[in-house]
């Protein structure tokens, strides 16, 4: 599901994700909640390969969170390297992103 969220773009991450989540990228733009993380991950989607190492799950009741270390490519653009935070809601027997964070690694 992580994976998908980075490789099959906006409209699949944002029926993941709840209504009002909140999600934190290295700025800009930063700290981004409801409708604006769309308007940025529209932008900024469509990432051909995807790594992630350093996979951790932490679960506590209908919460989990997911860490990892990512590397991702896509035409034309620098490698991307990061460490993500993605925290998930069970709502109902489905798993929604409320909250996601990318630190750059450089």
């Amino acid at each position: 599901m992580e994976e998908h969220f980075w490789t099959s773009g906006a409209d699949n991450a944002r029926a993941t994700t709840a209504t009002n989540a909140v999600m934190v990228f290295p700025y800009p733009p930063g700290i981004l909640q409801g409708d604006q993380i769309w308007s940025h991950l529209r932008q900024r989607t469509g990432w051909r390969s995807v790594s992630m190492a350093e996979r951790r799950v932490t679960r506590c009741g209908d919460i989990a969170i997911l860490t990892y270390r990512v590397s991702a490519e896509k035409p034309d653009v620098p490698i991307y390297k990061a460490l993500c935070a993605s925290t998930y809601l069970n709502d109902d027997d489905r798993w929604l992103r409320i909250s996601h964070q990318q630190t750059a690694v450089t």
